[in-house]
């Protein structure tokens, strides 16, 4: 299912299970979700299953939201206390849409234990209340944590809530971190529990000595080995240290939700030449959740430290803020640079990153997903050196398994029932669902409260540009875009140009293209002096590798990266 079907169906209001393998958008399909609800005066709950998921989305985790902590049951007693707490039971009542990303973190009966408690404090037996419940994740991903003395949890989709709320299944298809024909083959065998011998060759090819990679990142299954090669590492390099202390502002329990579940650790301690990661997104300067470098210099003005980035630009990186937002407002927020000491992590921490390239060590791996998770971090095969690999990193659950095969037909007559659908008669669903959530769209502020009768527009004719943008917006690449429309690139880019000019998008648009193999090798050639005005001078700097339209697209991008 493509990212704009899936979003056609959440707009409808039925509850939804958003899935599919890490990198086919999810989270973008949500983002776009949460910012139509949001144009149309509806707030939605954003929440996780962890405290690493929620501060990634400025969310609370579903336990806060829903007012149970850590509790794995309610009594009656319990749950008219909840009835008596004035600021959880109006947080329900104005709620109409609750995301629960990460699901597949989230116990079954901790599932069932929200959608008790949506039901009590709305006062309806509606499934979680009668609010729209949209479940984000890839069950093949890490499992419900236990306890050691505690039995195996069930997984979300085995609960009772689950099953009630019957959710359409969106499976998404697209891939937009993986590049590598070959790797996603492998990755896709994982899935699909059907790895065979070629599949096996392949990733035992990547198998190194840890010794010989110690300018990438390393993932570990436990804190352990990653506390320690970290503070290895730092102990032996020269020069002064210098400390970031992380500021809160908040409620102080929110305020401790955040420091557990940020990337950027409590205090930072870094060195000239410290390996470090940036632990945010910011595209318009340079990096992502997941860029590595190494630290260069301190800035003398503000001690600040100055990254420099495998590709050879330097930034000068300076405090950002991480915040939980409820009820449409922040409600608490803390303050650190957006780094971390990068020569190890665990493969828990980096559940949503994309990596160029990182060393996995699955020789202790003990539980299912941790391999696929640590595997499908990284974009291509080449990016990825293997240590150990036991047997139970290349398993997947059985049960998830034959979910999986359920999950996609289930998905694709979801899409073969949206086909049928006609515009206008879609459209009304849609309308009906935000009148219904007490908002508005565009048509209702034009005609009131009533939906206006829609009259057959007379045909017009499509702008030039249309489908280019329509691509765009479903984060093709140039190829895909010309491959689908049959056009050259060159027609694509003169589309790019007039949709930028006309405000159709903005840059920030287009940061999907900046991993198009060639745009960092000719935005370092912008950086070393080479003048972007010129086309020529960078054709003829790479003899003639990369073609003019290539150039013309890292010239347009190259502003994103100054």
């Amino acid at each position: 299912m493509l990212q704009t079907e899936a979003l056609a169906i959440l707009k409808t209001g039925r509850n939804v299970f958003l899935t599919g393998q890490p990198g086919a958008g999810k989270s973008h399909t949500v983002n776009r979700y949460v910012a139509y609800l949001r144009s149309c005066g509806v707030e939605p709950a954003i929440t996780a299953s962890t405290g690493i998921a929620a501060t990634h989305i400025n969310g609370l985790t579903i336990h806060s939201w829903a007012g149970i902590g850590i509790k794995k049951s309610l009594s009656r007693g319990e749950l008219q206390d909840l009835l008596g707490v004035s600021r959880l039971v109006k947080r329900m009542n104005e709620t109409q849409v609750l995301i629960i990303d990460e699901i597949s973190m989230l116990s079954g009966s901790t599932l069932n234990l929200v959608n008790q408690v949506c039901q009590a404090l709305r006062k309806s037996m509606q499934p979680f209340g009668g609010l729209q419940v949209v479940f984000v994740g890839d069950f093949f991903q890490l499992p419900p944590v236990s306890r050691q003395d505690e039995p195996m949890p069930q997984f979300a989709f085995m609960s009772d809530a689950w099953q009630h709320a019957e959710p359409t299944v969106c499976y998404l298809s697209e891939q937009h971190r993986q590049e590598d024909e070959t790797f996603l083959s492998i990755l896709a065998a994982l899935r699909n529990g059907s790895l065979d011998e070629d599949h096996l060759r392949h990733l035992t090819a990547r198998q190194i000595p840890r010794t010989e990679t110690t300018d990438i990142t390393t993932l570990f299954p436990h804190n352990a080995d990653v506390d320690r090669i970290n503070a290895t590492h730092l102990a032996k390099l020269l020069g002064k240290e210098h400390s970031y202390a992380m500021a809160g502002h908040g409620a102080p329990p929110l305020i401790e939700q955040l420091k557990r579940g940020c990337l950027s650790p409590d205090k930072l301690v870094l060195k000239v030449g410290a390996r470090v990661m940036f632990t945010k997104n910011h595209f318009d300067e340079g990096f992502v959740n997941g860029t590595t470098g190494v630290v260069k210099d301190f800035a003398s003005e503000n001690k600040y430290p100055i990254v420099e980035l495998r590709s050879g630009r330097r930034i000068q990186v300076t405090p950002d803020t991480w915040s939980i937002d409820g009820d449409g407002r922040p409600l608490a927020s803390v303050i650190q640079l957006p780094l971390r000491l990068a020569w190890a992590m665990t493969v828990h921490k980096s559940q949503g990153m994309s990596l160029d390239a990182a060393f996995v060590d699955l020789s202790q791996a003990f539980a299912y997903g941790q391999g696929y998770v640590a595997l499908s971090r990284v974009r291509t095969l080449a990016g990825l050196y293997l240590g150990g690999l036991n047997a139970r990193a290349l398993e997947v659950d059985e049960n998830v398994l034959q979910e999986d095969a359920k999950f996609l037909e289930s998905s694709n007559n979801a899409q073969a029932t949206l086909l049928e659908v006609n515009a206008d008669e879609l459209l009304a669903q849609h309308e009906a669902f935000i009148a219904n959530c007490g908002g508005t769209t565009s048509a209702f502020k034009l005609f009131g409260d009533k939906a206006p009768r829609i009259k057959k527009a007379k045909k017009v004719k499509e702008p030039k540009w249309q489908k280019t943008l329509d691509l765009i917006c479903n984060q093709k690449t140039i190829d895909e875009i010309c491959t689908t429309l049959d056009r050259k690139p060159s027609t694509i880019m003169d589309h790019i140009d007039d949709l930028l000019a006309l405000k159709k998008i903005v840059i920030s648009d287009l940061n999907h293209l900046l991993f198009i193999p060639g745009i960092n090798e000719i935005h370092t050639a912008f950086v070393a002096g080479l003048n972007p005005e010129f086309l020529k001078p960078i054709y003829e700097h790479f003899n003639g590798f990369y073609a003019y339209d290539l150039i013309r697209l890292a010239r347009l991008l190259y502003s994103t990266k100054k």
